[in-house]
């Protein structure tokens, strides 16, 4: 498996203003770094109080810089020249009093001076505050928020959570691995831009007691990546999850489901407000007739019990058969474990939607790799091996291809 990481080509300047939050800005510059990236670090004076500029180098394997006069430069115009290599600038931390000057305009060091003289029309700028809590509720500083995102910037969160100083409430930075996550996000197309996708992910689980029940060997990594992948190209997402263990994919509404009809029954009330569903769970096909309301105890006879099965409902062939004027556009998974294409085209029939995505899921299930078969009206389109979120993203781009072309 070979993928490209998803910040390769990228060059980010990393911009650090004065706060307790530098810590964070060493683990991103790791994490950006992982990521594929170029990471040139500019620092304040007050910034290289709480982490020095040595850390910083190492970290990035670039010279940091910090002083608008660095005679490094051949023509002395830092500003000029870090702005105009950046494919974005990144600050982080933000303090309350770098974002208020950059609502001002004002330019009294090499970080500001570089945001002002940036060319915004192809640079983007993000900010990712952190301050106290009080600082943050501050109506100046919202104000100047609110003004920062008028202008143009992109403004990443702040967190809630413990603080340094011992309070507790919104302002702190967004974690190290959000940030990058969102810095990805940033740079994938907006290809379903305005559209709202529905998407299920994972096994549900059909009781039998308290105890036990039916249920699969999805993972739901699958369709976890395909949230966050149509997520990044734009999309209002909810995912209805069965039982898994993941986080949430940033920005996407989650709705946690058991069994096939809580499943059916958050699916079919959201489908109708919806331009785009796809069916990745892998939905139980029967369920047990009756429930025990308590264990099934073995009784010293060595006998096996046994309990009768009920069909649980067609959640994707119901979405599909909806009125075409609240239909969603519908793709099916088919995880098999033989006759990929054939079993994913007789499905493809059977369900009447416009696109199956097959897959091999004894090869797949609790791997964060895949390879997977588009099957449409007009034949197979391979998807080779690859990561899931590789993956997400290639499946985003024929969906909303196959839906621009009508």
């Amino acid at each position: 498996m070979s993928s490209a990481p998803d910040l390769q080509g990228k060059h980010i300047v990393l911009g650090l203003s004065g706060g307790v939050a530098c810590y964070k800005a060493a683990e991103l510059t790791r994490e950006l770094v992982r990521a594929g990236a170029s990471v040139q670090v500019v620092m304040t004076e007050s910034a290289c109080r709480f982490i020095t500029p040595v850390t910083m180098q190492a970290l990035s394997n670039h010279p940091v810089y910090t002083d608008q006069w660095d005679d490094r430069v051949a023509n002395n115009m830092a500003h000029i020249n870090l702005s105009r290599q950046a494919d974005a600038i990144l600050i982080a931390p933000a303090s309350a009093d770098f974002i208020a000057k950059l609502v001002q305009g004002r330019a009294d060091d090499l970080l500001s001076l570089m945001c002002l003289a940036r060319p915004a029309e192809r640079v983007p700028l993000l900010v990712a505050p952190a301050m106290n809590r009080e600082m943050w509720a501050h109506p100046a500083t919202q104000r100047n928020v609110a003004q920062l995102r008028a202008d143009g910037a992109l403004v990443l969160g702040p967190d809630a959570g413990d603080q340094a100083c011992g309070e507790t409430g919104d302002g702190r930075m967004l974690e190290a691995e959000t940030l990058r996550d969102e810095l990805i996000a940033f740079f994938q197309p907006k290809l379903l831009r305005g559209k709202r996708v529905l998407i299920t992910a994972g096994p549900t689980f059909e009781a039998i007691d308290p105890v036990r029940g039916i249920t699969n060997l999805s993972s739901g990594k699958m369709g976890f990546a395909i949230a966050r992948a149509a997520q990044e190209a734009g999309a209002e997402v909810t995912l209805i999850a069965g039982p898994v263990h993941l986080p949430t994919p940033l920005h996407v509404r989650r709705i946690d489901v058991q069994s096939a009809l809580q499943m059916a029954d958050a699916v079919l009330p959201a489908a109708g407000e919806s331009d785009i569903f796809v069916a990745t769970a892998a939905v139980a096909d029967w369920r047990p007739a009756s429930f025990n309301d308590h264990k099934i105890k073995k009784d010293g006879q060595k006998q096996v019990p046994s309990f009768e099965l009920t069909e649980n409902p067609d959640i994707l062939a119901a979405v599909a058969r909806l009125p075409q004027a609240g239909r969603p556009w519908c793709v099916g998974f088919a995880a098999e474990s033989h006759d990929l294409v054939r079993h994913a085209r007789e499905k493809l029939v059977r369900k009447g939607v416009p696109l199956i995505v097959g897959n091999l899921g004894p090869a797949t299930f609790g791997r964060d790799d895949n390879a997977l078969v588009l099957v449409d009206a007009q034949g197979e389109t391979d998807l080779p091996h690859g990561s899931k979120i590789s993956l997400a993203r290639q499946l985003v781009r024929e969906i909303a291809e196959r839906m621009a072309a009508g």
